[in-house]
């Protein structure tokens, strides 16, 4: 069945020569459009676009963004070669907040991330392929993934 549906599909597909010619001659008879005049139609919108505008503007004026508040992260992670903080503020991506190490002779890592109020699940990913839970924070939920991960809440003050 697979054999006869794969010679189907290339089989040469035969297209009748006045094709074009009927198709063109429907064209023809379709009535003539008028021009549409966008600099015309911007002229009676501006004073829309204007107020829209002013809306905006008073809305972002009386709403401030929320303030972040700049976490440091902090993991004993001995034996690692690189540590990164992976979670929701981060997409989970490892290149985007790496950890450094605080001292050669301990193996602490840190990373400081500034984050706004909200509730977020992170984690530690050490060497690339082992994820490490916060063991000063409260553990998250279960993601359906099987990695461990923590909870941090940031407060608005």
């Amino acid at each position: 069945m697979f054999d006869r549906i794969v010679a189907h599909l290339r089989a040469p597909v035969r297209i009748d020569p006045a094709f074009d010619e009927r198709v063109m001659a429907e064209i023809a008879t379709l009535p003539a459009l008028t021009p549409v005049r966008p600099v015309a139609a911007w002229r009676r919108l501006a004073p829309l676009a204007g107020l829209a505008v002013a809306a905006t503007a008073l809305v972002l004026i009386a709403r401030p963004a929320p303030s972040t508040r700049r976490l440091q992260f902090v993991v004993d992670a001995p034996q690692a070669a690189t540590v990164s903080l992976v979670g929701d503020f981060n997409d989970w991506d490892a290149a985007r907040t790496p950890m450094r190490l605080l001292r050669a002779d301990g193996p602490v890592w840190s990373a400081v991330v500034p984050l706004a109020p909200g509730r977020y699940r992170y984690a530690f990913l050490v060497n690339g392929s082992r994820w490490l839970p916060d063991s000063a924070a409260p553990a998250g939920s279960d993601d359906g993934f099987g990695a461990p991960s923590s909870v941090v809440t940031v407060s608005g003050t």
